[in-house]
């Protein structure tokens, strides 16, 4: 597919290839990506799949400073970086993907108010202006477009399993896909069995729901995770995986960040690794799925947003959102300033 006629592929002739085991309590959901309409303009590496008889840790304890500078010597700042990083790219195409939570926005108590800046709003708005930008997150799209505001960048809601583009010439969408949806019973069981531990929070992201332990007492998190669980025996089509203070549950399938990141490439006509550079950053667990896809690649940028040292497939990070706005604005500059910047965004269709 050539750049000239991206935006008039049909979207979503074969979405999501997989098996799904037999269920007969679950709601099918059919669904199709379709464009955001301007009146509406406006998360979490390696298998992480929890079993539901094993058990995992608490997340990571701060470590030394020179624990984290060691770390940096395999995961150069990518601010420090970034003269290298833009060279290497000349005269290829850079793919934006950014999650949402701990990179676009701090980590909150409140997972409802997990507000990103002003001044990351409009960085992220500078960048879809010159190189195609996804929101991928473990959120529902819903959720993350009401954060986000912008109406010039893609919706990866659910880990990539319900994605919406911006407003551009499409044709009518005829594909359609399938994918199990958790359904309001696991919700209902989930909040019942959780109401008595002060601080945990159910949120209902469509595909996936995510168990928030953030505000939850250290001594009642193994308390929260076999009640969990103890839901989860009963419902084998899900599974469990955990992020940064939230667990979440997800269907069966083989599909994640790493999955979306795929097919939006290649839904965009850039699924050519020799001239494509996909750069994403991201802060969580999930996030790997995506840094792996393009260590495999062998082309791109996986950037990592900690401040403590962790195993990691990414290149590059950064420690904080601060640092995250900091990089977007550099990179809107650089584009901004280069002698093709008009033509690109001609290419994308996206106006100035």
């Amino acid at each position: 597919m050539d750049n000239g006629s991206v935006h008039e592929h049909l979207w979503h002739n074969c979405f999501l290839k997989m098996t799904l085991k037999k269920c007969t309590s679950i709601i099918f959901f059919y669904t199709y990506i379709q464009p955001i309409s301007k009146e509406n303009n406006d998360e979490n590496g390696g298998d992480h799949s929890i079993n539901a008889r094993t058990t995992s840790n608490p997340p990571d304890s701060d470590t030394s400073d020179a624990s984290y500078n060691s770390w940096m010597v395999e995961h150069p700042s990518a601010l420090d970086s970034f003269d290298r990083m833009i060279k290497a790219a000349k005269g290829k195409k850079i793919a934006v993907f950014l999650d949402y939570d701990g990179t676009l926005s701090p980590i909150v108590d409140d997972p409802n108010r997990a507000f990103m800046s002003d001044e990351m709003r409009a960085a992220v708005r500078e960048v879809a202006k010159y190189f195609p930008t996804a929101i991928v997150s473990g959120r529902s799209r819903e959720k993350v477009k009401e954060f986000v505001e912008l109406s010039n960048v893609y919706y990866a809601g659910s880990h990539g399993m319900d994605i919406q583009a911006p407003p551009r010439p499409v044709k009518a969408c005829e594909g359609k896909y399938h994918t199990l949806v958790p359904g309001k019973k696991i919700i209902k069981e989930l909040e019942e069995e959780t109401k008595k531990i002060q601080g945990a929070r159910i949120e209902d992201n469509r595909f996936c729901i995510s168990v928030h332990f953030r505000q939850v007492r250290e001594e009642d998190y193994s308390v929260l995770q076999e009640k969990v669980k103890a839901v989860l025996r009963n419902y084998p089509d899900f599974d469990l995986s955990e992020g940064k203070k939230v667990m979440e549950i997800r269907p069966s399938i083989e599909w994640d960040k790493g999955h979306a990141l795929e097919y939006l490439l290649d839904t965009l006509g850039l699924s050519n690794p020799n001239d494509v550079l996909p750069l994403y950053i991201g802060d969580d667990r999930t996030d790997e799925d995506a840094f792996k896809v393009i260590e495999s690649r062998g082309q791109g940028y996986p950037i990592i947003v900690s401040s403590t040292p962790k195993e990691t497939k990414a290149s590059y990070s950064l420690k904080d959102p601060s640092e995250v706005l900091t990089f977007l604005l550099r990179l809107s500059r650089w584009r901004k300033s280069s002698s093709s910047s008009k033509q690109l965004a001609q290419i994308w269709g996206i106006g100035y």
